[in-house]
C-alpha cells in the first residue's frame, strides 16, 4: 500500500512538473551586433521580460540587425525583434530588392520606439567633409541587405549618387568599420543607429573624425515618408563640436502573430513601465515615447498590443 502511495506521488509530481513546463514561455529577442544598440537594449528589454512574463525563459540573439530578424520571426525563429521602420515595410509587402521574396504575413507590430539615425563619419585625414567627397573613396555600408545598407541605398539615392561612385565597397559590421577605418584601410563608415553608439564613439575616441552631414534636401529627395530630416547634435562624439543635419528613421519592436495575445500585453505594458531600465543600459531608449508607440506602423498590430494601447486610451 505504501508502495502504491509512492509512486501515485512520484506521477502526480511528474506531471506536475510536466504542466510547468508545457506553461513556460520561450522568449527570444532577435538584435543586431554586439557593438550597436540594438544588442545592450535587446538585454535589457530580456530581463525585463524575464521578471514579467510568468515562466518566461528568455535569451538574446545578436544577428545581422533588421532583415535577418524579420525573416527569422517569418520562421519562428523568435518571439521579438528590434527593426528599421523601412525594413518592417518592405517585409510586409515582400519587396525582394530589400531581401525579402515573399510578404512575410505573420509579422505583427508590437511598438514603434526611438529613431536611428543616419551617421557617416570619416577619418579626417581621409579629406572627407561632404556626400559628394565619398566619391572614389573606401566605404563600409553595413551587412548586405541589413537595415543600414538599405538605408545606405537611400541616402545615395537621394544624393544623386551609388555605389558605382565608389571606389570600395565593403559590407560590414559596424564594429569592423570601425577598426578598418583605425587601420587606414577604409575611408569612412555609414552607420544607422541610435545617438552614441559604442562603435563611433571608440572610434572618435581613437582617430580624428569627421561626421559627414546629409542636408534636408538630400533626404526630401529619398521621397520615402520613413525617412525625415534630423540632427545629430553637437559633441555626440569626441570632436564633433557642431550639429550635423542627417536622415532618420523610426525603429520598430515587431513579434509574429503566433506569440501568444497575453504574452504581448505583458510585453508592451513591462517594457513601458520599465523604460528607466533600458535607458540605464542605452541613452537611444530615451527617444522610446509610450504617446507615439502605436503611430506610423506599416503592418498590422498584435492584438495584444492592440489591448495596451486601447486601455491607456492611444487607440480608441
Amino acid at each position: 500500500m505504501k508502495l502504491i502511495r509512492t509512486i501515485g506521488l512520484a506521477a502526480a509530481t511528474l506531471l506536475a512538473a510536466g504542466a510547468a513546463h508545457a506553461q513556460q514561455q520561450f522568449v527570444t529577442v532577435l538584435t543586431g551586433g554586439t557593438s550597436g544598440v540594438y544588442y545592450p537594449l535587446g538585454v535589457a528589454l530580456s530581463k525585463v521580460y524575464g521578471d514579467s512574463i510568468p515562466n518566461a525563459r528568455t535569451s538574446v540573439q545578436s544577428t545581422k540587425a533588421s532583415a535577418e530578424n524579420l525573416n527569422l520571426l517569418q520562421a519562428g525563429r523568435g518571439e521579438v525583434a528590434f527593426s528599421l521602420g523601412d525594413a518592417v515595410s518592405d517585409a510586409w509587402n515582400g519587396v525582394e530588392d530589400a531581401g525579402f521574396k515573399n510578404k512575410l504575413d505573420k509579422l505583427r507590430g508590437l511598438a514603434a520606439i526611438y529613431p536611428n539615425y543616419i551617421q557617416i563619419v570619416a577619418s579626417a585625414e581621409s579629406g572627407i567633409t561632404t556626400l559628394a567627397d565619398l566619391k572614389g573613396k573606401r566605404v563600409s555600408v553595413g551587412a548586405a541587405r541589413s537595415g543600414t545598407e538599405l538605408n545606405a541605398r537611400a541616402i545615395f539615392r537621394g544624393a544623386g549618387m551609388s555605389y558605382a561612385d565608389l571606389g570600395k565597397v565593403e559590407y560590414l559590421p559596424f564594429g569592423e568599420s570601425v577598426e578598418l577605418i583605425k587601420n587606414r584601410q577604409l575611408d569612412a563608415t555609414l552607420q544607422s543607429a541610435g545617438l552614441g553608439v559604442a562603435s563611433l564613439r571608440d572610434l572618435a575616441n581613437a582617430v580624428q573624425i569627421v561626421v559627414v552631414p546629409v542636408p534636408a534636401e538630400v533626404v526630401a529627395r529619398i521621397g520615402d515618408p520613413a525617412y525625415q530630416a534630423g540632427v545629430i547634435p553637437a559633441n555626440t562624439y569626441q570632436g564633433q563640436t557642431a550639429d550635423i543635419p542627417t536622415a532618420r528613421i523610426r525603429n520598430l519592436l515587431v513579434t509574429h502573430s503566433g506569440v501568444p495575445d497575453d504574452t504581448v500585453y505583458i510585453m508592451v505594458k513591462a517594457m513601458f513601465e520599465r523604460l528607466d531600465q533600458l535607458t540605464a543600459a542605452h541613452s537611444a531608449a530615451k527617444g522610446i515615447v509610450r504617446e507615439e508607440a502605436a503611430n506610423g506602423m506599416p503592418l498590422p498590430l498584435h492584438p495584444g498590443a492592440e489591448k495596451y494601447y486601447r486601455e491607456v486610451g492611444l487607440l480608441k
